[in-house]
């Protein structure tokens, strides 16, 4: 899948469509906004305003296997 476009490159119709879910594809398979980004020479906004054209649901920020601070135990040991 090539996802490098040409600068300043306007998507319209059913191209854009195309690229939309091409860059769908791409973040479901686990590619993050930011390397979409860097892959399409395109800015995070610009990559992020297409997934959602393309009707994705968004992962939480973070990337998976993301551990919990030692801050967030709730767990005071006392009292």
């Amino acid at each position: 899948m090539n996802l490098r476009l040409p600068k300043k490159k306007h998507l319209l119709g059913p191209e854009r469509a195309r690229f939309a879910a091409e860059l769908k594809q791409a973040y479901l398979n686990g590619t993050s906004i930011r390397e979409l980004s860097e892959q399409t020479d395109r800015s995070f906004g610009w990559v992020h305003r297409m997934l959602s054209e393309a009707g994705v649901t968004f992962r939480s920020r973070g990337g998976p296997g993301r551990a919990a601070g030692p801050d967030t135990d709730t767990d005071t040991g006392g009292a």
